[in-house]
């Protein structure tokens, strides 16, 4: 299956109804007055997000998207039917921009949650509505109103809490699968992985976290050199980062430093994303060599943070890796709750008022 992220479409909401003009005409019914019912109400176009679908695929193949139109009103006052509105599915994690004026319409993140993305048509008024003791025998009806069109950009950012990244083959996929039940293609040589690959890993506890395997950064990523200007975009979702540098690679530290140099540059906050060290494929070399010191004490003072060491392969030092990985989850997770707790006693507070 195509991972495709990004699409471009086009949503026809249904035209409303024509009103009616029509007379009641029985027998014995004199003069019986207007009875021209109103046009239905045109479909309207709904995206839906749906937690099965993991790529915008379909929308390759299909760009334009079009709702029942309103049906004409009746005799006898019958309003005419509605138009079904069309609902879309799209994967959970889906940014709806206008595609003419750039703007962000909704973010659909939930499995179920909905976002109306074009109205449709209201339908005409049918001459029983001008009926007045002026005008007792109108004969005018209001055609339906016409949907509205629009041209969308869909944008998928994956839905992931922890985010792997590093230079091509430094190990991520195997992390992933390592960790997960993911299954990713997994080679000695860069750029193996071609999409992101998703991996529910469980915590202690039982629940599941999700992980991404970030592939394809390299230097210039950030201005569309490579495959990682395509996926950076999954980063920002993530409220944790998971960096592997290879031990067994020519200048380990310019690779760690080429990766916060591409996430610096890429900006929207990404530089200052909580990131978690590990030096990995420790059991190609020997983990107690004064080579593998150097490198860990100097990627420690760059980052000023403590520096695990790993083999994803070998299943070395995972355990611990993963213990912090639960640990700076948790304490995000605090914070944010006490953020919204603050949040909601400010709202609920009422506001003093100067007499």
């Amino acid at each position: 299956m195509q991972f495709i992220d990004q699409a471009e479409i086009q949503v026809q909401a249904g035209d409303g109804g024509d009103g009616m003009v029509s007379f009641r005409r029985e027998k014995y019914v004199p003069a019986g007055g207007p009875n021209g019912g109103n046009g239905g109400r045109g479909g309207s176009i709904v995206l839906q997000a749906d937690e099965n679908l993991q790529t915008l695929l379909d929308f390759r193949y299909m760009r334009l998207f079009k709702a029942d139109n309103g049906q004409k009103g009746g005799t006898s006052n019958c309003t005419g039917a509605s138009g079904r509105d069309r609902i879309i599915e799209v994967p959970c994690g889906t940014m709806i921009y206008d595609l003419e004026t750039d703007e962000l319409i909704g973010d659909l993140t939930t499995h179920g949650q909905t976002l109306k993305v074009a109205e449709g048509g209201k339908g005409g008024l049918g001459n029983h509505c001008f009926l007045s003791n002026r005008n007792r025998a109108p004969e005018n009806a209001f055609p339906g109103q016409p949907g509205e069109l629009r041209s969308l950009r869909l944008e998928l950012k994956l839905l992931a809490e922890v985010g792997i990244i590093g230079l091509p083959n430094a190990g991520k996929s195997t992390l992933i699968s390592a960790l997960s039940a993911a299954r990713p293609k997994i080679a000695n040589y860069p750029f193996t992985t071609l999409v992101p690959n998703l991996g529910v890993v469980r915590k202690p506890s039982g629940d599941g976290t999700v992980f991404a395997d970030i592939p394809g950064l390299i230097e210039g990523a950030h201005m569309g050199i490579g495959l990682g200007h395509d996926f950076l975009r999954h980063v920002e979702r993530t409220r944790l980062l998971l960096h592997l540098v290879d031990v067994t690679a020519e200048d380990p530290i310019a690779d760690y430093q080429t990766i916060q140099g591409e996430l610096d540059a890429y900006g929207r906050g990404l530089s200052d994303r909580l990131q978690i060290l590990a030096i990995n494929k420790l059991d190609t070399v020997d983990p107690e060599s004064e080579e593998v010191q150097a490198i860990a004490s100097q990627l420690e003072q760059l980052s000023g943070t403590s520096v695990y060491r790993i083999s994803a392969a070998a299943h070395m030092g995972l355990d611990s890796l993963m213990q912090r990985v639960w640990q700076e989850l948790d304490e995000l997770k605090s914070q944010e709750d006490e953020e919204l707790q603050a949040l909601e006693q400010l709202q609920s507070t009422p506001s003093l008022v100067e007499s």
